[in-house]
């Protein structure tokens, strides 16, 4: 298991920026639904430099590109160059893997599956992808990485991170996409009382709830958002957006959701799917 160890810059805490769903094209003018999304994620990397917060590292929790293509994830990896924090990335069901690798090494993506945090939490990074299909499954190594992982460090926070969202969001056609065999991601998690979160992406909107005591947290995509509660195909009019997650020592999280003002990246609404 690669293990990479992230400093603590502040003795109290640690923050994390998170940035999902980029769904970026090798051509710079490609768009999905209307938004073109290599725009809409130089907005948002824009909206991070105004907001003028600190923060330690970057997590991309997957569908970094929409097209399997080197130059989209490229587009990605040139995008957040303009920080010099660590980024932490996982693939989503829209990302082709061994694309995606293609990059490596970077001196800022890191791929690591266990990040220890400063002093006081974990990061464990999981791939939810099953290939050629939206919905997501871990499989038996998966499980098995992350069991260990706890296991080894049971006096860490546990922020878990994968792309798919473990519990139902309430949306019918989204959640047929969820992840397939979340059930068997709670009984590791109940194993191991020092999870205090999981994070995902994949539902290109704000969630934060808590299940068996810990806390689920999806983020808004960088381009598209989609509607929440709605069982049916819908798009939503909120901005792009992204997050932020700061760590106590303590284990608490504090989080909150930040979005690009302006009215630039509007979807086409009427769309019934993609």
């Amino acid at each position: 298991m690669q293990t990479y160890s992230l400093p603590q810059t502040n003795p109290e805490s640690v923050v994390l920026l998170q940035i999902t769903d980029t769904h970026l094209f090798a051509n710079g003018s490609g768009s999905l639904l209307g938004v073109a999304t290599k725009d809409s994620f130089h907005a948002v990397l824009n909206g991070v430099d105004i907001a003028a917060r600190h923060f330690d590292a970057i997590v991309a929790t997957g569908d970094i590109s929409q097209d399997h293509t080197p130059y989209s994830y490229q587009r990605f990896a040139d995008g957040i160059s303009r920080w010099s924090q660590p980024c932490f990335w996982l693939p989503g069901n829209h990302d082709f893997q061994p694309t995606m690798q293609s990059i490596l090494p970077s001196e800022q993506i890191k791929p690591q599956q266990q990040v220890l945090v400063g002093d006081h939490w974990q990061m464990i990074l999981l791939d939810s992808q099953v290939q050629g299909v939206p919905h997501g499954e871990l499989s038996t190594a998966q499980l098995g990485l992350l069991n260990t992982a706890l296991a080894r460090y049971p006096d860490r926070h546990a922020l878990i991170l994968l792309h798919h969202h473990p519990l139902e969001a309430g949306s019918a056609w989204l959640d047929q996409h969820q992840l397939h065999n979340n059930s068997s991601l709670w009984d590791v998690i109940d194993c191991h009382p020092q999870v205090k979160a999981v994070l995902c992406g994949h539902i290109h909107q704000n969630l934060d709830r808590t299940y068996h005591g810990v806390r689920v947290l999806a983020t808004p995509s960088t381009c598209i958002q989609f509607m929440p509660d709605s069982d049916d195909f819908a798009l939503d009019h909120n901005n792009p957006g992204w997050r932020y997650l700061e760590l106590t020592k303590d284990g608490q999280i504090i989080t909150s959701v930040h979005r690009i003002s302006g009215d630039q990246f509007k979807p086409k609404l009427d769309a019934e799917g993609y």
